[in-house]
Order: C-alpha cells, then structure tokens, then sequence
C-alpha cells in the first residue's frame, strides 16, 4: 500500500512547490490539490465536514497552475486534483491542461474528478446540480476522446464537440488514470463505465461501508471483464490499525489530508504522519508509477 499526501494551498499556506518537495522527502508517493473556483457569499449547501467552512476553501490556488509549480520541484511524486471540479470546467481546455501537465511532469499526472457538493458554486457555472453527474459523465468521455483521437468529435446531451484536433495528447496512455471520487449509492457505477480507480472521500466514515464497496467493487469489476480497479483513499486516518485494515479491504493508495498552515507546522505534520506509515512498507515508492497506467512519448 502506498501512502500520499492532500491539502490545499492558498496564498497564506507553505508554497507548493516546497510543500511538493517536503512530500517527496519524507518518501510520500503522491501529492493531491483540491479545486475551488470561487464560495459564493450566499450559500445555502452544507459544508460536508460540519461547522463552518474552513478558511482554505475561500483561498485555494487553481489546481493545475499549483501542481505544475509543484512537478518542476519534484523528480518522481506523482501529482493529482483530488478533486477536480470538471460540471464547473469546459472539458476542452481542461482536456489541454490535463494533458500537458501530463506531458510536463514526465506523465506523473492522477486526474481525480467529482461533482462537488457546493450547489450554488456550480449553479454560477451554468450548472444544473440536479444534473450534475450525467454532466461529469459526458466530459469525461469527451476528454477521453480528445485525448485519443487525431480528430475527435462527441455527441452527448450536454457535450458537443464537433471533428477537431488537439495537442498535446497525455504523456501516459491512453491517457493518465481518471479517479472518480464519491462515496453515494451510484459511484461504483461511474467508476466501472469511465474510471481507473475510485476515490472516496472517508473523513468520518465508518470502515464497513467502504469494505462492502470495494468488495463490490471487485466482484463487479471481475464479472464485467474490467480486472483489478484501484482505490485510493482521501482522507485516511493516521491510525495504523486501521491502516491496516484497509491494506486487507484491498486499498492501494491511502492519501491524508493536511490543512493550509504555517510552514514549520505543516512540516511537523508531514513528520508525524511518516512516523505513523513507516514499517507498514508504503512509505517509499519503488514504482512511482503504479497505477496500470503506460508512460511513453509517442511523439
């Protein structure tokens, strides 16, 4: 089991790209930005966490910008959105971001998506929550086609893209590996149509839903020929019984989350969670790379 890191980065916290650097020093294998555009003043939707929304949400960097800071600071950590908001993102730009942070970071890209929870945040988007998951379905797929046609096109009804180029395609392919995130009674069936791997979010979840999901998740993945489907868990305690625990459910990845603090506290942080995963044999990362995912330059 491999063990990675998640937190937001804002123009308050520890810069990325020494937080990158500090991840891969203490042999964490990944590093995980959550995404944000904007928390209108007027919301009505619960933070999911409980109380009142932590400060970090208001002032997070853009995702994409935050991890490319963070690749050309690091040799072989491997760099995710978890998650990326793609019902509030057009799926052609987000197609090219993706692709060519893939191609810069020498294909150490993990493309986690989700529908969010903040209603009136995708609403000013344009988005139709009620919506939401056929839209994230579509732009998905149509992503998925820009990155492995020479000429891709997509018919959906919420996505339209007519026959068009687009360069540069992912350095991984066919492309780097979709972690679709929830934890609501129909995320198994995204993740078997369009993803590489789940990834729930178990920040105070009980451990037996998540062992009766991946169960599923298995079964359902060997029945319909898919094979071996990765789990990553964001939000994993610092508890190594229960770390093990998940190593038996089958997790592969297990991803704490940090909150944007000062630099020596957030250091600190990082120190105490390594003392936690060492021994359990995740803390280093002989494959960096261990996601079933193919990384080639095909020019």
């Amino acid at each position: 089991m491999r063990f990675g890191i998640a937190s937001f980065v804002t123009d308050e916290s520890m810069r990325p790209e020494l937080l990158a650097q500090a991840v891969e020093e203490r042999g964490f294998d990944s590093l995980f930005f959550p995404e944000h555009s904007h928390i209108p003043a007027n919301r009505a939707s619960p933070y999911p966490g409980g109380g009142d929304l932590p400060r970090d949400y208001y002032r997070s960097y853009d995702p994409f910008i935050a991890l490319a800071v963070a690749a050309q600071a690091t040799r072989t950590l491997l760099l995710g959105t978890g998650i990326c908001a793609l019902v509030q993102r057009d799926p052609i730009h987000t197609a090219k971001q993706v692709a060519t942070l893939d191609r810069l970071s020498g294909g150490r890209f993990l493309f986690g998506v989700g529908a969010g929870w903040n209603r009136e945040e995708m609403a000013q988007h344009g988005t139709d929550p009620v919506t939401r998951m056929a839209l994230l379905r579509e732009r998905v797929l149509a992503m998925k086609r820009l990155w492995g046609s020479e000429i891709a096109d997509f018919h959906g009804d919420h996505v339209r893209i007519e026959p068009s180029y687009q360069w540069p395609k992912p350095l991984q392919r066919p492309h780097p590996p979709v972690l679709v995130g929830g934890m609501g009674p129909t995320v198994l069936d995204r993740v078997l149509e369009y993803g590489d791997g789940w990834l729930p979010n178990t920040i105070g979840q009980d451990d037996a839903p998540l062992a009766t999901a991946i169960a599923e998740l298995t079964r359902r993945a060997a029945d319909s020929g898919r094979g071996r489907i990765s789990v990553t868990v964001l939000g994993a305690p610092a508890d190594r019984s229960r770390l093990d625990s998940y190593a038996e459910m089958g997790v592969e990845r297990c991803v704490f989350v940090t909150r944007a603090r000062p630099d020596p506290e957030v250091l600190h942080r990082l120190d105490e969670l390594a003392s936690v995963v060492d021994g359990l044999g995740g803390g280093q990362h002989g494959d960096p790379h261990g996601d079933g995912q193919q990384r080639k330059d095909d020019g």
